[in-house]
């Protein structure tokens, strides 16, 4: 009876606020840009960028972040402004903000009133299908063709969105059913992979809480990515790791593991038995510290591999499950034989490849002299004339 009329008030307060939320949006809109990014866990990625850009070049204009409570320590330590996700202040704000700035789909209950301008930036370049190009959808809470749906409803909200380069301009029209304007100008986030200062590397590994490593010892980045069909609940997902630490600690004793795992991953590992080897660095502000800390990459399908080639540095790809991945679980845009390393389906080979780049680790850009990466980054990795931030905020959003 108690779990009845908790749920008969919950769905009261959600309609509620459904409803003021709508109401908000008809007041007139403030100058002020409203920023999101992973649904309010992370200060991060393209939305931090160009707020980041704003603060350094337009501090007059007001920003405010939309943060989910029990996140909020990165933006604590950056003095950044921000609401509680769902809160009071955050349904007084959102919805009279003339800017909108995401990184993932939003509910579709909150609904962009005339006024607002939405600005998507997306968070990758895709390996692995997505929204409409995925041909059968195994995730939790939604059928086929319940999930298109959704999605073109959420695109066509939009009035911009970012795209890295030519080949994700393509996929997005198709992926996302999306006819509006495609700002290809590059990511913003990776704006910051580019500079030759290295300065936030020696505070890096204080911040985690352990010694810098030594001259001697290689860093790999681990950044596996989720799987539709291994899920807790909707948004929530396992992942039954197949990453065998123990094995490539004895083989590679001078080697440091960081383990990046997908926002939508709930399970949380316990490394601590492995001490200093083996680093969790999930829950890290944001990825690009850790590409510029890392002499090679490790990963599965996650478009990490993307931005990290801007560091020039090599990477291998751990595809023990490629088969089923490609086949009945998500499906690849392309062969994944392109890609700008060696592909390793068991743990011998994977075993093998990192033994590999620890040989013959220089600088950590042992293989960008090769043909295959001077390809990829030619595709995936344009330069621009300026930067990104300095286009969408100067050049578009400004002049609307």
């Amino acid at each position: 009876m108690k779990l009845k009329i908790r749920y008969l008030l919950e769905m009261a307060y959600h309609k509620l606020t459904e409803i003021f939320f709508e109401i908000a949006g008809m007041f007139p809109k403030k100058n002020l840009f409203f920023f999101e990014s992973f649904h309010g866990r992370q200060y991060s990625d393209n939305p931090r960028a160009i707020y980041e850009y704003l603060k350094d070049n337009h501090p007059d204009i007001q920003c405010v972040w939309a943060v989910k409570r029990g996140f909020e320590q990165p933006f604590l330590e950056a003095k950044v402004p921000f609401v509680y996700r769902m809160g009071l202040r955050w349904l007084f704000t959102m919805p009279r903000a003339k800017y909108w700035v995401f990184n993932t789909r939003m509910p579709k209950w909150m609904k962009k009133t005339p006024g607002t301008i939405y600005l998507q930036t997306w968070h990758g370049t895709p390996l692995k299908r997505l929204g409409l190009d995925i041909k059968e959808v195994n995730m939790p809470g939604a059928d086929t063709e319940r999930y298109r749906h959704d999605f073109l409803q959420e695109a066509s909200r939009w009035d911009f969105l970012i795209s890295p380069n030519q080949y994700s301009s393509h996929i997005f029209r198709s992926a996302f059913g999306y006819s509006g304007e495609i700002l290809q100008v590059g990511y913003p986030r990776n704006e910051w992979l580019m500079v030759d200062d290295r300065k936030t590397r020696i505070d890096f590994w204080e911040r985690l809480g352990y010694e810098s490593p030594g001259s001697d010892e290689v860093v790999f980045l681990y950044t596996p990515t989720w799987r539709d069909d291994d899920f807790l609940k909707k948004g929530s997902y396992n992942y039954a790791d197949a990453f065998p630490f123990e094995k490539i600690i004895k083989k590679i004793p001078n080697c440091r593991i960081i383990v990046r795992t997908h926002y939508l991953i709930s399970k949380h590992f316990d490394f601590s038995k492995y001490g200093s080897k083996v680093i969790d660095g999930s829950n890290f502000p944001d990825i690009r510290e850790l590409f510029l800390n890392a002499h090679c990459l490790i990963t599965d399908y996650s478009s990490t591999m993307f931005d990290f080639a801007y560091t020039e540095r090599p990477m291998i790809f751990y595809m023990y499950d490629l088969n089923k991945y490609a086949e009945e679980i998500r499906g690849l845009y392309f062969d994944p034989r392109e890609l700008p390393g060696p592909l390793a389906f068991n743990e011998e080979e994977l075993i093998e490849s990192m033994l590999s780049i620890n040989r013959s680790r220089n600088n950590g850009k042992d293989n960008f002299g090769d043909e295959g990466y001077q390809r990829f980054y030619r595709k995936f990795c344009p330069l621009y004339e300026k930067k990104p931030s300095e286009i969408i905020v100067d050049d578009i959003l400004l002049k609307k």
